[in-house]
């Protein structure tokens, strides 16, 4: 098994048509590629059978939770050099490679023999598994959100820092800004745009630690009622609504949006939690939506989005992110939310992309994350630590690349008068 690296790199040339863009070393101390720039450590063998046996992201995938293959130096520049192989590919390149091909068949069966012996090894444990049911019935969507963040509050403290914002944050060029600054800015942008005011309802969906009901409660003098299906979410929430002395003031429950019923609020906010809902599910999540609203109140829909498809039913969820990170969740075109929003009944008033924002957001996370290494892997595991990392990176680079973005949707229930109840000219949300 001399030059494991050199054989490697070679198959790899043939397999893709180009060699390897970074430095491979392999489990028996051989490298290939180039001299300069990040290296891909190769552990195990079992990473390549992971990789035979799911070609693609999903096989990468797991043998990087399972520790199988790592990065030696930037992660960002591995998954740049690696993206236009991965993520990025073409549908003639994906679907050019074909098996009665003799050239790629003898690569595949000479990467089978450098591989080792099958079957490859089982899943790691982080990977979600024996899903059955209709996607985003209630039981199935509790379980995916009890996957995501039931993994241990001491987590997220140490990734999302002292504010517990689990969102795009808003940031500003002065020098300095903090991670938590640009967090109460982002907070303070949505209690502005709903124009809340002293004694509003505001129901928070998706309320996650309650960073929005306690900022919405504090600084605005609302009434809030923040629901999450997180059991872990709801008592940190409670707690830090207790020690702020907010407790006539906020009501956090563990309760389905679709079982609301106390109508109707003022407002309403939805942060980072449409991506969960589902598009079988978003025309009803608009109409429940608009019925808690009274007339003239207002949404602010805040949602991650996918670029247009020429032909939308060849989207595909993503099989990492699906499998590790947000089971069942789906990325919608902003023109599609618009839509659904208004036929509802919404009226659409106002659209802010902060794309760019998500990217600087992410990156602060990542940092955030390997500055506490160690302590992360303590408090949940080193697979889910990892899942993690990589998940926020290539996250940070969709949004810097334009593949994805995030956008805020303010819509109003107007009322059959047509007052809508928002000033005249263009607002300046700053």
């Amino acid at each position: 098994m001399a030059d494991a690296a050199s054989r490697l790199s070679a198959l790899t040339e043939e397999l893709i048509g180009a060699p390897p863009p970074v430095r491979i070393r392999a489990w028996d101390g051989s490298t290939a590629g180039p001299a300069q720039g990040p290296t891909v450590v190769i552990r195990n063998r079992r990473a390549l059978r992971r990789v035979m046996w799911k070609p693609g992201e999903l096989g990468l995938a797991r043998a990087w939770v399972a520790g199988d293959i790592d990065v030696e130096g930037d992660l960002y520049e591995v998954l740049d050099r690696l993206s236009s192989y991965i993520w990025e590919r073409t549908d003639a390149q994906r679907h050019g490679l074909s098996v009665l091909d003799p050239r790629l068949r003898a690569a595949a069966k000479a990467f089978l023999r450098l591989a080792g012996p099958l079957p490859p090894p089982p899943p790691p444990p982080e990977e979600v598994r024996g899903r059955s049911g209709t996607t985003h019935t209630k039981r199935r969507d509790k379980q995916a959100i009890s996957h995501h963040y039931d993994v241990g509050n001491d987590f997220y403290e140490m990734v999302l820092g002292p504010s517990m914002v689990y969102s795009c944050a808003y940031w500003d060029d002065a020098p300095g800004f903090t991670l938590e600054e640009a967090q109460r800015d982002k907070l303070d942008l949505v209690c502005r745009k709903l124009g809340l005011a002293e004694g509003d309802r505001l129901l928070d969906v998706g309320c996650g630690w309650g960073s929005m009901a306690l900022h919405a409660a504090r600084e605005y003098g609302a009434r809030v009622t923040g629901v999450t299906l997180s059991r872990e979410q709801a008592l940190y929430a409670r707690k830090r609504v207790a020690d702020a002395g907010l407790t006539d003031r906020v009501d956090i429950r563990v309760q389905d949006y679709r079982d609301v019923k106390d109508g109707p609020y003022d407002a309403i906010s939805s942060i980072g939690m449409a991506e969960h809902v589902g598009s079988v599910r978003f025309r009803e999540y608009a109409d429940d939506l608009y019925a808690l609203l009274r007339p003239g109140g207002r949404l602010l829909n805040h949602q991650i989005a996918r670029r247009p498809l020429a032909h939308d039913e060849a989207y595909e969820i993503d099989a990492f992110i699906d499998a590790y990170v947000f089971p069942d969740g789906e990325l919608a075109p902003v023109g599609r939310t618009l839509a659904t929003l208004e036929e509802a009944g919404f009226e659409a008033r106002d659209v802010q992309s902060i794309r760019e924002h998500y990217a600087l957001t992410l990156r602060r996370w990542v940092a955030n994350l390997e500055a506490r290494w160690k302590d992360a892997v303590r408090v949940t595991s080193p697979g889910r630590a990892r899942v993690w990392r990589l998940y926020m990176a290539a996250s940070a680079l969709s949004f810097e690349r334009n593949k994805i973005g995030v956008n805020q949707i303010l819509a109003v229930k107007t009322p059959e008068t047509g007052a809508s109840g928002l000033p005249g000219r263009t607002l300046n949300w700053r």
